[in-house]
């Protein structure tokens, strides 16, 4: 019975060390400099992600996972005002840092904001990764995730008050239903034609609707960009 009992925990132990040794191995997979990801999943409400504060803490939540806690992260999302003397709407833009920004394998994404928001940056399938360093699906891949919310218009800015204009952040990244609407970029680079809306990272169309299965309708998976501010 003991020589039983040693050989159970001998073989308990060996497990630990294997799934420590293996879970070592994919942190040292990411790069130090990473300030750059795509979210390998939401929270699980479709576009509810808690307001932009529970985005922020979804993004340092797969930071810390991925040994890249040590940073200030913020997802990569607008809002929008509720009427024309409110003043509290943020643009994505405004809530990223400065740059540079490195994905997970260290490869530079932008220098700066305006080189982010330009053609110059290095956004693309091969180098949008999530916080693992692994790649997202794209269109032509099942199940397609290639839509990432944004609620941004091309150059990263806010759109109009809602209302009285549409809902382009799912009530401020609240709503869980198939009613609003969230704006989204491919993070492929890639869409139904050459037009240059399909091809945006940032602003290619809206959703068609807030709730889970709207989003993955769409062409999505509820995913967003978190940067590092600092």
């Amino acid at each position: 019975m003991i020589k039983k009992s040693a050989n159970a925990f001998r073989l308990f132990a060996g497990s630990i060390i294997l799934i420590s040794l293996a879970s070592n191995a994919a942190l040292a997979d990411v790069d130090s400099k990473m300030s750059f990801f795509v979210t390998s999943s939401g929270p699980g409400n479709g576009a509810d992600l808690g307001g932009i504060e529970g985005a922020d803490r979804h993004c340092e939540k797969l930071a810390t996972s991925a040994g890249a806690g040590n940073r200030t992260w913020h997802a990569y999302l607008s809002t929008q005002a509720s009427g024309f003397k409110d003043k509290s709407a943020v643009s994505a833009r405004d809530r990223i840092g400065k740059g540079p920004w490195y994905n997970a394998k260290g490869i530079m994404i932008a220098n700066n904001i305006d080189d982010l928001h330009s053609a110059n940056n290095n956004l693309n399938k091969e180098t949008a990764l999530d916080e693992k360093g692994r790649l997202v699906n794209g269109r032509t891949e099942k199940p397609n995730k290639h839509d990432i919310m944004t609620g941004s218009r091309p150059n990263g800015s806010n759109f109009p008050p809602s209302p009285p204009f549409p809902d382009m952040t799912c009530g401020n990244w609240t709503k869980s239903e198939k009613d609003g609407s969230a704006m989204l970029g491919h993070h492929d680079r890639v869409g139904p034609n050459n037009d240059s809306w399909a091809k945006s990272w940032l602003s290619a169309h809206p959703s068609l609707g807030c709730d889970h299965d709207s989003l993955k309708k769409t062409g999505g998976d509820g995913l967003f960009y978190c940067f590092a501010i600092d």
